[in-house]
């Protein structure tokens, strides 16, 4: 069982990435986690858009 992190700071950039990463490995997913951070800094809101996947490479 292996895990791979994602984090980006646009919820399309996360997407794009994820999408190549499952389009690449022919690995089993069992599981999925998403989260969102959202942090004020002055005026400015930053946001962090992270998924955590965990699959079984395939032998």
């Amino acid at each position: 069982m292996r895990v791979k992190v994602f984090d980006e700071s646009h919820e399309k950039d996360l997407e794009r990435a994820i999408n190549a990463f499952l389009s690449s490995t022919g690995s089993d997913i069992i599981d999925i986690k998403y989260n969102v951070a959202i942090a004020v800094c002055g005026e400015e809101q930053i946001y962090c858009f992270s998924a955590l996947i965990v699959y079984s490479p395939k032998e």
